[in-house]
Formats: structure tokens, sequence, C-alpha cells
């Protein structure tokens, strides 16, 4: 019996995604509960699985589509078994610049994962996925490039040529790559550029002495690990500061809705994680009334998520506040964007050694440069500075935190 294969229900006011990945192909069986395919939405990426098991017969998407939910995407034949003349209408991909010749042939690779595959000259047979159902992530690649040594990108294998690949070799030609951008990718762009458009956007900064949330962590990491089952970072320590800072300057917590303003009484922050698709903001919801090994392990359970690509729409939907840590890739200074409808986002960067003037003397100080990008249209410059400042001073003296001052 044909079983047809719908777009599931992918959260609320979300009505439509576009066909990001086929994870199977007609003819090949499927499991129950197995994804067939991953669909993009404007902020997450969700699997469709297989309600019954059975082979996949006829996929009615291509690659890119935008499908509306409740539309028919594919059909599984029940109770079928994958026959060889079915394998057989379906051509193996060749060895190319975007399938490795030496892939295991049972893998689901990304076209993003084969290309890093390849860079890297890294045996995909040899990775353990990390992403949902096992699947290999490129950062699963990167990882294992950089456990083998490999400092630079190798050269794809000369025994898997294509015509579509650049033709560097050859007379030193020069090659270009057009890649159609994911529904995430335009969402960003356009949420983004909206917050520019729409927001009088002003960014204020200033640095902070990192040197007692150092001695902090180093004192309590290993007691804090072994009683809660979870690192101690910097994040927590910012998130707990943002929900004093927000508590005494309500309007860098509140929203512009028409000619309203809309204050809560709550502290939902969004914490910007990096997944393979771009940059996701999951919420901690109620971080005010969260202890650090929990606003910790939320992070930790987000970033995690992100990586497998099983974040829901649940997860990034609302949140009054964004914090956004441009310091683990190294930058040193930025002005981060809004995340509409918030007012207010915070942007934490890398911590190195500086001279400050202490009491008169010059010390070499663990400093960080912080940023509050706002909109000016509802909070005023002072209010800004108090937030920031507020939170500046938290951080170089935690006992803040803790008495509520």
């Amino acid at each position: 019996m044909a079983t047809e294969i719908t777009v599931p229900v992918l959260g609320e006011s979300v009505t439509e995604g576009s066909i990001g990945e086929w994870l199977k192909q007609p003819g090949e069986a499927v499991a129950a509960d197995e994804p067939i395919a991953s669909l993009e939405t404007d902020k997450v990426a969700v699997d469709v699985p297989s309600p019954i098991a059975g082979v996949l017969t006829e996929l009615r998407a291509e690659v890119g589509d935008t499908v509306e939910v409740g539309a028919v995407i594919a059909v599984i034949e029940e109770g079928a078994t994958a026959s060889s003349a079915a394998k057989a209408d379906t051509p193996a991909p060749a060895a190319s610049a975007e399938t490795p010749a030496d892939a295991d042939a049972p893998q689901t690779l990304s076209p993003a994962v084969r290309r890093a595959v390849l860079e890297h000259g890294v045996d995909p047979s040899t990775i353990k996925g990390t992403g949902k159902g096992g699947r290999i992530t490129k950062e699963d690649v990167l990882e294992a490039a950089k456990k083998k040594g490999d400092p630079a990108p190798a050269a794809a294998p000369a025994a898997a040529p294509t015509a579509a690949a650049p033709a560097a070799a050859a007379g030193g030609a020069r090659g270009e790559e057009r890649v159609k951008m994911t529904r995430m990718r335009q969402t960003i762009a356009k949420r983004l550029k909206g917050a520019q458009e729409e927001a009088a956007l002003l960014t204020t900064f200033n640095d902070v002495d990192m040197s007692a949330v150092i001695e902090a962590r180093t004192k309590y990491k290993d007691l804090f690990a072994k009683k809660h089952d979870i690192r101690l970072g910097f994040m927590g320590f910012f998130a707990k500061a943002a929900c004093l800072a927000l508590k005494d300057v309500p309007s860098v917590n509140a929203y512009i809705e028409g000619d309203e303003i809309v204050y809560h009484d709550y502290v939902d922050i969004s914490v910007a994680v990096s997944a393979p698709n771009g940059l996701v903001v999951p919420v901690i919801r109620d971080c005010q009334d969260k202890g650090f090994a929990q606003i910790e392990k939320d992070i930790a359970d987000f970033g995690s998520r992100a990586k497998q690509g099983t974040l829901t729409m649940a997860d990034m939907t609302g949140g009054t506040f964004t914090i956004s840590n441009g310091g683990v890739f190294g930058s040193l200074m930025s002005t981060p964007i809004i995340n509409p409808p918030q007012s207010a986002v915070l942007g934490l960067h890398r911590i190195e050694d500086r001279p400050v003037a202490i009491n008169g003397q010059v010390e070499i100080r663990p400093m960080m440069y912080i940023a509050l990008s706002y909109d000016h249209r509802l909070i005023d410059g002072r209010e800004a500075v108090t937030a920031l400042k507020i939170i500046k001073e938290a951080i170089e003296d935690p006992t803040r935190m803790l008495i509520d001052l």
C-alpha cells in the first residue's frame, strides 16, 4: 500500500518551508521513523521521518522547492523491499568533486560535508557522526581533519575529476561556484536588514576587567563540575549580570509594538549559537530565576542540539534580550545588531591581556570589550550606558550578583 509523506506542522505561524536535502532516494529502503528529507524553515532545519517501513518510490519536490504544511512531498510503498532492479533505476552517483569515491555507500553526506571531506582529504567511513541519526556534520569533518593534523585543505583526488569543478590546473583558470542561499540564510539577511531600516540603532561600549570572574572559575570549576555535572563558563556570569541590569533599566528588556511599549517582568535571554546552516538564537527562559548551573546546562544543551540540527521552533520563539559572544571566534570589538522585536543586544568579545591603570599604577589585566547595541527609539543613551555599566560592575565584582546589588 502506498503512503503519501506530507510536510509536518513546523511550528506556530510557520506555514511553509523548503526542501533542504533528500536523505533517501527512490528505490531505497526506509525504516519506520527514519528521516527521508530535511526541511529548512526560517529558523531551523527539520527532519521529515517516514511513518512506516517500506521503499521510497517517488519524490514530488526537488531540493530548494518551497512546500506548504500538509503538501505531499514523497510516496513510500509500505512493506516493500528494495530490489536490485529498483536500485538500478536510480544510478549511483559517480565519484566527483562532490561525491568522494571512497565514501561508504550507506552514508548520507550533505553537499557541504562532501566538499569538506574532499578539501581535507579525510575518509568519511572513519568519522563518527554527531548529527541527528548519526549523520556526519561539517564540524565532524573539521574535527577529524584536526586530529589528523591537516593544517589546510588538501587537493581534490586526481582520480575524481569533474567537468563542473574549477579547472585551476589547466592554464591557471579561476573558478566560481554559485550556491542558492538557504531559507534560513535568506531570513537572517532579511531580518537583520529590516532591523537596520526600522530601528534607530546605536552602540555603546565599555571594557571589563575579567580578573575576578577568571579567579572564581579557577577556584571553583572542579567543585562546580563535580556537583552539577556541567562546566562553569563565562556565559553564566554575563547572563546573571544582564538580569541585574535589565531589572534596574527595564526599557532595555522591552519591545515596541505599534504605538505601545511592552515591558516584561521576566528575562528570556536569546543566546546566539552557531549551527551548520547559520546562527540561531535559542532562548533561556526565566533567566532571572535560574542559577549558574541551570543556565550553563541550558546553553550546553542548545549548543549540542544546534550542531545536531534538532533545535525546534519553540526553542527559538520569544526572547526579550540577546547575548552574542563573538569572542569565541576571536573578535576584539563589534557592533552587534538587535534581534527584532527586541530592543537591545549585548556583544561579548575575546579576553586579552592589556595594560590598564589601577590605583595610579600600570598593571596587566585580562580585559574584554563589551558592547550594547540598542534601539534609540525606546532606549535613551543614559539608560543604555547605565545598563552596560551595571553589567561591567557585576562582572568585575561578582558578589554583586549574589546580593542583588
